[in-house]
């Protein structure tokens, strides 16, 4: 049996949409957008139904904070009385799928629009994905990363909190291909690459920005000296050598963080600061750890060991 989509539907939900052969859907209903905000905050959907009968209801969505993360995961269809052509084109600009006049639809109709929706939005994310994924290591590459803090940092315009970028600039992977091979070099990466991963937050973004390089987006932090501890367990943790075939490899790690408002509003100056510190900064490890505390960058006390 087809797995149901999952919709939340604001506004009345029309009768009979669960059982649609357009379907299966599985359905959650809210009455106004803020509860839809909420909702969408606490539980991933497919789909999102807008039923919204005014038209003053519909032109608030333009507004609305919460469409701008919902139409990064949701496929959403509005459906509003006699949409004018402004209204609408502005919707689809926001990266609302479809959007319905009441006076027209049906729920055979309206079922039939939000299938096709959840259809698009499948294709695009799948052609998205392979754009915007670095294949050597799975990560997001520079490409989504910058589209990914261009939607933080709208939010954090009306929301203020300290956010950082770090910039990992890895040396050693040319020694690592020249003395073991392209194909061991890879191996070397992805694995730093699922060492970085492992020792951050679920909520931190990582990603491929370079055949030597990757950055870390800490959206969350409590103040900008978070940032410094953060990259003394990274520099920790990617100096511990790894076991590369028949070999152990260690590498070098140099980090630069660009801070949130500190160094810049926007996605590409704030990657740019992170790149020059990278760039100029001494890379350590590789000649042990030493180095690392002499330069007052000891792991916080409550930060877990590197992983072996």
């Amino acid at each position: 049996m087809t797995e149901p989509w999952r919709l939340l539907i604001v506004g009345l939900p029309p009768k009979g949409l669960a059982g649609s052969p357009w379907g299966p859907f599985e359905i959650d209903a809210c009455g106004d957008l803020e509860a839809a905000r909420e909702r969408l905050a606490a539980l991933r959907f497919d789909g999102l139904l807008l039923v919204l009968p005014a038209g003053d209801e519909a032109r608030r969505l333009l507004s609305w904070t919460a469409l701008s993360q919902a139409v990064q995961g949701a496929a959403v269809v509005v459906a509003t009385e006699q949409p004018d052509a402004a209204l609408a084109a502005a919707l689809l600009e926001r990266g609302v799928q479809d959007v319905v006049a009441l006076t027209e639809a049906s729920t055979e109709s309206l079922a039939r629009a939000m299938h096709l929706a959840l259809l698009r939005k499948r294709i695009e994310y799948q052609a998205r994905s392979a754009h915007v994924t670095d294949l050597a290591t799975g990560l997001p590459n520079q490409t989504q990363l910058l589209e990914h803090m261009d939607h933080l940092l709208a939010l954090r315009e009306r929301e203020p909190a300290p956010m950082a970028l770090l910039l990992v600039r890895i040396e050693g992977l040319a020694t690592a291909q020249a003395s073991l091979g392209a194909a061991a070099a890879g191996a070397l990466r992805r694995k730093l690459a699922v060492r970085l991963r492992a020792s951050l937050r679920a909520s931190d973004v990582v990603a491929s920005v370079g055949a030597d390089a990757f950055a870390a987006l800490l959206a969350w932090i409590d103040a900008p000296e978070a940032a410094e501890r953060v990259a003394a367990k990274l520099t920790l943790a990617l100096t511990v050598p790894l076991q590369i075939g028949t070999s152990e490899t260690a590498v070098a790690v140099s980090i630069g963080i660009a801070h949130y408002p500190g160094h810049g509003k926007q996605a590409q100056a704030l990657l740019q600061q992170a790149f020059a510190q990278a760039a100029g900064g001494t890379a350590l490890g590789r000649a042990g750890f030493a180095n690392i505390v002499e330069r007052g960058m000891s792991a916080a006390a409550n930060d877990e060991a590197p992983p072996a």
